[in-house]
């Protein structure tokens, strides 16, 4: 299992080759998610895909979530994003609130971000006792395996950048009025935390990787390099849990019958 410390944060990608593997990633996504769907190959449903999007603020997850589903049809997706639990969801189990949105056979749904707040901001800002979020990595390890050998490809990304690219994000954005509602008080606040969160990173990974559900952790420094690489994970991923759910994977040369679906 790597470890944030591992991630090379100088990996980038030139705008030649970036289009170039962002086109033909787009391509192999879009056909992949399509045989899934039931639109592609024999016509029968294949296992439910999820991808969780997790990392630092500022980290590249919305560029990254916009070029996965770029070539997608709008019907074939759908894209969950979670900020602090409501009054009513917190009378139920943490977990209740994730359960409703995750896709049956044939679908897909991206969360931007997870269940794994309660072991990340919880954590760290009291919101969860220290009996809450112990137990909940178990919980969570329970829960994915359950759902993965139910029929769901699952896929956990960490997009990670420094904390000076992070400060040149946040002056960015500050500085720009169509973006500046993207930045709030609780990022600057979380980011005078930055070690608290790393090291409550460090023991998410620990403690959550698991066979049926790995994380990919992304160097996200260089935002084309973090796009690709994303796309590319996500493929890899859903590979091998067609794989394993026993539906047939179809061969990349088989993009060519999808004409043009995808221009660069």
């Amino acid at each position: 299992m790597a470890h944030l410390a591992e991630l090379d944060l100088g990996a980038k990608l030139g705008r030649a080759e970036y289009d170039r593997r962002l086109v033909a990633a787009q391509r192999r996504f879009l056909q992949l998610r399509l045989h899934l769907g039931g639109q592609l190959g024999a016509g029968e449903l294949g296992p439910g895909l999820l991808i969780i999007l997790e990392g630092r603020d500022a980290g590249g997850k919305g560029g990254a979530l916009k070029r996965l589903v770029e070539p997608l049809d709008p019907r074939h997706y759908r894209v969950s994003s979670f900020a602090a639990p409501t009054h009513d969801e917190k009378r139920h189990h943490f977990l209740w609130r994730f359960y409703r949105e995750l896709p049956g056979l044939g679908g897909m749904a991206v969360f931007d971000r997870s269940w794994y707040g309660r072991v990340l901001v919880e954590r760290i800002e009291g919101y969860a006792s220290q009996e809450q979020w112990s137990r909940a990595y178990g919980e969570i390890v329970n829960f994915e395996r359950t759902l993965v050998l139910e029929g769901l490809i699952l896929v956990k990304l960490w997009l990670h950048i420094s904390d000076e690219e992070q400060l040149a994000r946040f002056r960015s954005r500050e500085a720009d009025p169509l973006r500046r509602w993207k930045l709030t008080p609780d990022d600057w606040r979380n980011r005078r935390r930055n070690r608290d969160y790393d090291e409550a990173t460090e023991d998410l990974f620990e403690r959550t990787n698991h066979d049926l559900a790995p994380w990919d952790l992304v160097a996200a420094e260089n935002k084309r390099f973090a796009r690709v690489r994303v796309l590319e994970t996500v493929i890899s991923r859903i590979e091998e849990g067609m794989r394993r759910w026993g539906t047939p994977v179809p061969e990349p040369a088989e993009l060519e019958k999808l004409g043009t679906a995808i221009e660069s």
